[in-house]
């Protein structure tokens, strides 16, 4: 079998496959945005009606803000999607090879974390996902410093590896919602503001 043809076959296949995550992430966004109103108004009803106080209180502005934390990160999964879909359509002959799965997972665990320390209300599993901070954003410095480079030794297509920073970018984006999360528990938990430095 002719490799160009087999190449060119995988390409058609991964951008069918791009397409359908891309229609399923918006799909699942608008599901999202829904569920993030009714959250709002459920606790800008029970603000009004019940009137909370001290630990109740923390709870609801906790969820509030959580809630706008969580649809946002929606929000930059489109965006991630839109990225991955554009460097895959894109002619750019920049070998832009980037292992991201060190960053995503590290992203991904963050997320977990955030979430497991408000269902358990769990300050110290909060506080360690800042640690984790650190780490993302140090991987986003160094592709970006790599695509700095790239850009410099292929500048006839700069647009796959700009789509290329701006996938870490949007990772590192959702490692700060989940740092923002985790603040959100720790005042929960312990009635305190406190801030990743």
């Amino acid at each position: 079998m002719d490799l160009h043809y087999t190449f060119h076959h995988e390409l058609v296949k991964l951008n069918k496959k791009i397409l359908k995550l891309s229609a399923m992430v918006e799909d699942r966004v608008r599901e999202v945005d829904e569920m993030e109103v009714e959250i709002e108004e459920d606790c800008l009803k029970i603000l009004a009606l019940h009137q909370p106080v001290a630990s109740d209180l923390r709870f609801l502005i906790a969820v509030i803000k959580i809630n706008n934390e969580m649809e946002r990160i929606a929000d930059i999964a489109v965006n991630i999607a839109m990225r991955v879909q554009a460097i895959a359509n894109s002619k750019s002959t920049a070998p832009a090879t980037i292992d991201f799965r060190p960053m995503s997972e590290k992203v991904i665990t963050m997320l977990k974390m955030s979430l497991d320390a408000l269902v358990n209300r769990d300050a110290s599993v909060a506080r360690r996902i800042f640690l984790i901070d650190d780490d993302v954003d140090s991987f986003r410095n160094t592709v970006y410093e790599k695509v700095k480079d790239l850009i410099r030794k292929y500048p006839e297509h700069p647009g796959a590896l700009i789509n290329t920073y701006l996938l870490a970018r949007h990772l590192e984006r959702i490692g700060d919602r989940a740092t923002n999360i985790a603040e959100e528990v720790i005042y929960l938990v312990e009635g305190s503001i406190v801030r990743c430095p």
